[in-house]
């Protein structure tokens, strides 16, 4: 018979040790290397040979501290969502409508500039159906837009934003923003060289910018500035 105190050594042996960190460093350099090898060729298309050429280590290194390439790539989404949830969970319901929309726009520029690789892994997931995150977004995701959808529906009923589906709002801002981040080569290709540097981003948000506030502004408001 296995006594109450040998059963509770047992219990506290069975939790994970935290990371040592030599340990959390190379899992870093690992996860690194899988978000540019996933961003390139996507969760099918990408190797464990590959992510462990590219993170400078042997296969079975690599496979020490992730067994497979699930586990990589689940870590990498689940990380990434919290990200990209970020600028939205900013939304603040006390503020100005106009503020906080244009915030919005920004700050999802700014990721679009600052991780394109993120970006990409992210939309190759989505066009796979979601397979490995489809909880994350029924719940995580949709969650917060739900809550995020309401706060714009009050601005409206409130007169302060002119009438609109709010989800299909978010819709917009998600792919107008992001399209700079996933076709970036397209962007760049067609501003063509004297345009193509970072100050592409500032004009992507001052024209957003413009769109977005003309078409979410009250007809009352727009008459009296008339």
């Amino acid at each position: 018979m296995v006594s109450k105190k040998t059963a509770a050594a047992d219990t506290v042996d069975a939790k994970p040790r935290p990371l040592t960190r030599i340990q959390k460093e190379k899992q870093d350099i690992i996860l690194e290397a899988a978000l540019e090898v996933f961003s390139l060729h996507g969760f099918r298309g990408a190797t464990i040979d590959q992510i462990a050429a590219q993170a400078g280590m042997s296969k079975p290194n690599l496979l020490y501290y992730f067994p497979k390439k699930d586990e990589i790539h689940r870590r990498l989404i689940s990380e990434l969502l919290v990200t990209w949830l970020a600028p939205l969970a900013e939304f603040d319901e006390d503020g100005d409508p106009f503020t906080e929309i244009r915030s919005y726009i920004r700050r999802k520029l700014e990721m679009a500039r600052d991780f394109p690789r993120e970006s990409r892994l992210f939309a190759n997931e989505m066009l796979q159906g979601a397979p490995r995150v489809s909880e994350m977004i029924e719940v995580d995701l949709k969650n917060l837009v739900d809550e995020k959808a309401k706060v714009l529906l009050t601005w409206m009923e409130q007169g302060r934003l002119a009438r609109t589906d709010p989800y299909h709002l978010i819709f917009s801002i998600w792919a107008t923003t992001q399209h700079y981040a996933d076709f970036d080569v397209q962007v760049r290709a067609v501003l063509g060289k004297d345009r193509n540097g970072e100050g592409r981003f500032e004009d992507a948000a001052r024209y957003l910018e413009q769109l977005f506030m003309h078409g979410l502004t009250p007809k009352a408001r727009s008459a009296g500035k008339a």
